[in-house]
């Protein structure tokens, strides 16, 4: 798989968020050495501020496809062009909704412009993704009539838009099956996360043939945003065997990148970077982590620069206590853990805060002489 990342393109059109040119260049950058195949990086028809940051993430001669998004019109791609890219994404409307919106319900004008604009790229040279807006709502026989325009006239992807994140992953895997048989061009999906599924429909579009994905770091994007970079190039490695090299630090630093840059948090339990997702407090839980770390864990914390943890909580059990009575160098008395067990419960659950290793420590202790 390729994984195109539009951090910088639709992750930046995320609300209240907007990237300066120094934070552009350091997270294309960080980017390429996380292992993104591919970026998307701005939309030069905004304008000329927009087009000297391309410019400027161009000079830094990443050696891999830089891309720019733009509508399908010879205005557009002439500023694609002023930038000196050597890709472009050409977007239409493809849903009979959008073009009514658009186009006022008027599709050869559609196909007209995407013509016109497709020559003039190919005729300059540049690899072109015809961009599907809303394909998810559109008719098959129109998809299949753009790609075979596309086809002919030099486009060499389509990018399958769930625009409004309406999809789900049985639907997308039959839709990419068809698409895919059709032998047109190779299929780019683009999910969004209205229903919390862009990631899950991008693997799903994956399996049934697509070559590349679109991705932001942390799902950054419009509305709920887009497909996870780190959750698809974790399933990469993990889930599709893909030798890709993770470099744990790399990772960790280009998401608090963009963290500080979109002004936005992270939540603990976010998967692969939440910094909660390898604590373990069922006593359960702990009881199997202890005897074998792979019985709780699909991947190990240090594979994305996190730690593993045992919090001391409402749901431990006497293997936590355990635990940490002996890494403080004592043996473990089970009657005392016993008996400090429904302790431990009752303060959690009153303060909503875990203990320390200390407060454990002085309720086990009291146990063992007598105090509870």
């Amino acid at each position: 798989m390729l994984i195109n990342d539009t951090t910088l393109r639709d992750g930046e059109q995320a609300p209240y968020v907007a990237f300066n040119t120094k934070e552009k260049m350091q997270i294309a950058k960080a980017l390429f050495h996380a292992g993104a195949d591919e970026l998307e990086v701005g939309i030069p028809a905004m304008g000329e501020k927009e087009r000297d940051d391309i410019k400027k993430i161009l000079s830094m001669k990443l050696p891999l496809r830089i891309m720019t998004w733009n509508r399908a019109t010879i205005k557009d791609l002439e500023a694609s062009l002023e930038c000196g890219v050597k890709a472009v994404d050409l977007s239409i409307p493809v849903s009979d909704i959008m073009i009514e919106a658009k186009f006022k319900g008027k599709k050869d004008e559609v196909l007209k412009g995407l013509e016109k604009t497709l020559r003039l790229a190919c005729r300059e040279g540049l690899f072109v993704c015809i961009g599907g807006e809303d394909s998810s709502r559109a008719d098959f026989d129109f998809l299949k009539e753009v790609m075979s325009l596309g086809r002919e006239n030099g486009a060499k992807r389509f990018r399958y838009c769930d625009t409004i994140g309406i999809m789900k992953p049985h639907r997308i895997y039959e839709h990419i099956s068809y698409l895919k048989n059709l032998n047109l061009l190779d299929i780019e999906m683009h999910t969004h996360n209205d229903f919390g599924m862009a990631t899950a429909n991008a693997i799903s579009g994956l399996e049934a043939g697509a070559v590349s994905v679109n991705t932001t770091v942390t799902g950054l994007g419009e509305r709920a945003g887009n497909a996870s970079f780190e959750q698809v190039l974790m399933a990469a490695v993990c889930l599709f065997e893909e030798k890709r090299e993770i470099n744990p630090h790399i990772l960790k630093n280009l998401v608090k990148l963009v963290q500080e840059a979109s002004n936005l948090t992270i939540t603990p339990n976010m998967p692969i970077i939440g910094k909660n997702i390898f604590s373990h407090e069922s006593g359960i839980h702990v009881n199997g982590m202890i005897k074998n770390r792979k019985t709780y864990e699909a991947f190990s914390p240090k594979s994305v620069g996190l730690k593993r943890n045992y919090p001391i909580g409402k749901h431990s059990g006497g293997s936590t206590l355990e635990f940490y009575i002996k890494k403080m160098g004592l043996k473990p008395d089970k009657n005392a853990i016993n008996s400090i067990l429904p302790k431990i419960r009752d303060i959690v659950t009153k303060r909503k805060k875990v203990l320390s290793k200390d407060e454990l420590k002085a309720l086990y202790f009291g146990a063992l002489y007598g105090k509870y």
